[in-house]
């Protein structure tokens, strides 16, 4: 038994190093554009923050969803973000996958590329659409009486930079239409479902973003068009995004995706020559039946007539 712990334990290790080589090599070629995707990350937090000093507490609007769903209430609001919380985390895990389990199908710096890009196109028009709009916040937080329903003039500008995180972010008004739960929440299941090799884990997620539309508004943390917003806006940018990107390396095939050393190009390329010098590309394309007439080599696709270039016709 300790045996076989140990054999296993060597092979994880192994496989842990050899994937933290690759992706070191592929988080040199692309860390400008996660660099960027994170920076755009705190740019819509700052928006957010931003949108807060604008906030002005009155009427709850009319809404179809709050007369449908029942009030879960200040002690009960935690439900949305547990399950929320449980989404993200569960997707992060899922993306660092390759660097311990066999079967992979993504590379983590790539995935995490690709979903940087979905979300600051999301939350690019986020930002244009709150800052169109100010609609008086449905929150407990937000609302009259309430004294983070509006924020006082900073006093300077380093207080606005540096947004009060994660108060800032968890008790803030004004940033409505659409919900930043959901761009998460829809981004993390589309890139799942793309990507994913679990059929039953592919449904189970479209039913949770389900179910997290529901609490949230349940939850009184937006109002019903934020969600539906969220829903046709998301999938589009992911759509539109997702078929200008280009499409990820395919692991399935096993093809080693770091560049070859010089001692391994040297001996491929003599390896091409000794080929070539027999006559043999080397292509499996190339590897057909030719049959040699008056000098001339027909390919399989010539060799319909041998008789006639006999003849000289």
């Amino acid at each position: 038994m300790t045996l076989y712990i140990g054999r296993e334990a060597s092979k994880l290790w192994k496989r842990v190093c050899a994937e933290t080589t690759t992706e070191i090599y592929l988080l040199a070629e692309n860390w400008k554009y996660l660099l960027a995707g994170l920076i755009l990350q705190y740019v819509h937090g700052l928006a957010a923050r931003g949108v807060h000093y604008l906030h002005r507490p009155g009427p709850i609007l009319q809404d179809v969803g709050f007369f449908l769903l029942p009030e879960l209430g200040q002690d009960k609001a935690y439900i949305s973000e547990t399950l929320f919380t449980f989404i993200f985390l569960s997707f992060v895990l899922w993306t660092f996958h390759p660097f311990i389990l066999k079967s992979k199908k993504i590379y983590t710096v790539l995935i995490w590329c690709r979903v940087l890009a979905f979300l600051v196109g999301s939350q690019f028009l986020r930002i244009i659409t709150f800052y169109s709009t100010q609609l008086p916040g449905p929150n407990y937080h937000c609302r009259e009486g309430s004294k983070l329903a509006t924020l006082p003039r900073p006093d300077s500008v380093v207080e606005v930079l540096l947004i009060n995180f994660p108060r800032g972010i968890v008790y803030g008004c004004g940033d409505l239409i659409f919900s930043s739960h959901m761009i998460f929440t829809l981004v993390f299941v589309r890139s799942y479902q793309k990507y994913g090799s679990r059929r039953f884990i592919k449904q189970l997620a479209w039913l949770l973003a389900v179910v997290q539309s529901f609490l949230i508004v349940a939850s009184r943390k937006h109002y019903t068009v934020d969600v539906v917003v969220a829903w046709y806006t998301v999938n589009l940018v992911v759509f539109f995004i997702d078929k200008k990107l280009p499409e990820l390396p395919d692991r399935t095939s096993g093809a080693a995706l770091l560049p070859l050393n010089t001692k391994d190009k040297d001996s491929r390329t003599k390896e091409e020559n000794h080929k070539l010098s027999n006559g043999n590309s080397g292509d499996p394309a190339d590897w057909r039946q030719r049959t040699q007439v008056n000098g001339k080599t027909l390919e399989d696709g010539n060799t319909g007539h041998p008789d006639t270039a006999m003849n000289g016709v």
